[in-house]
């Protein structure tokens, strides 16, 4: 598929039946996700972060553009990408981040409102960045899907009139779908999408369902670093069994990874 036709492909999703979107952290698990059956990737800033043996919010565009452009080549789905605050505070850095992910292949990507310097930007300002990459993503030549996406629910100030202000503002700049990461239930998650006309992205969490989460109105659903940590756990249990008591018995094959890596 060309990069026109997976741009088409995703904006699609976005006005059909609720779907869920699952996050790779490299090309093996992108080419597991797309052998399951699902329509298109995001790209996880933390479980990158991991593969560099970084913590979250600590690699650079460059970087993040590699990363987007191994993710686009494993596989025929689309690719959204957590582009984080556009790694400078600026419009121009969100802009410009919008642009290089569209140039390594992504067909979307999301621009939040929190520094890794540890403040939520005020919302003119916020907005004002939102603009900026709405303005870069108009400049393509495909219909790049924006995301803007509210962080203050998971940033120490869950204030979720706050959260719905910022969301109607990010619509209004030009954003094409919304997301809050963090909401936790079926109540908050109808809140924001009666109060926004553009698909709402959810993270999923074990105290939400799928069923609540479409029920309440959203249209895509996400995990975020998720997958990578369920990975990383399942390794670190079958490796301290063997370092405490020799049992091997939590180290499987690769099961239909042939069939995956292939497709």
């Amino acid at each position: 598929m060309t990069q026109d036709q997976k741009a088409a492909a995703f904006r699609a999703l976005h006005e059909g039946e609720a779907f869920v979107i699952p996050n790779p952290w490299d090309a093996g698990s992108a080419k597991v996700l797309a052998g399951l059956g699902f329509e298109a990737l995001a790209s996880t800033s933390s479980g990158f972060a991991f593969t560099l043996g970084r913590l979250d919010g600590d690699v650079t565009l460059d970087e993040v553009v590699d990363h987007v452009r191994v993710l686009d080549q494993a596989t025929r789905l689309p690719v959204s990408v957590d582009l984080e605050n556009g790694y400078g505070s600026r419009p121009e850095d969100a802009a410009l981040a919008i642009t290089r992910a569209a140039e390594a292949g992504a067909v979307g990507g999301s621009i939040e409102d929190y520094d890794p310097a540890g403040e939520i930007y005020g919302i003119d300002h916020a907005v004002e960045r939102i603009a900026a990459a709405h303005g870069a993503a108009e400049r393509l030549s495909f219909p790049f899907t924006l995301t803007g996406r509210a962080e203050n629910q998971i940033r120490g100030s869950p204030d979720l009139d706050n959260t719905i202000a910022r969301l109607q503002a990010y619509e209004q700049a030009g954003a094409d779908v919304l997301y809050a990461p963090g909401l936790r239930n079926g109540d908050e998650v109808r809140a924001v999408c009666e109060a926004v006309s553009k698909p709402v992205n959810v993270l999923a969490h074990g105290g939400l369902s799928l069923g609540e989460v479409v029920d309440a109105g959203a249209q895509r659903i996400s995990v975020g670093g998720a997958l990578t940590y369920a990975a990383v756990r399942a390794m670190a249990s079958a490796a301290e069994q063997v370092r405490e008591s020799g049992d091997f018995s939590g180290l499987r094959g690769p099961g239909p990874i042939k069939e995956w890596l292939e497709a």
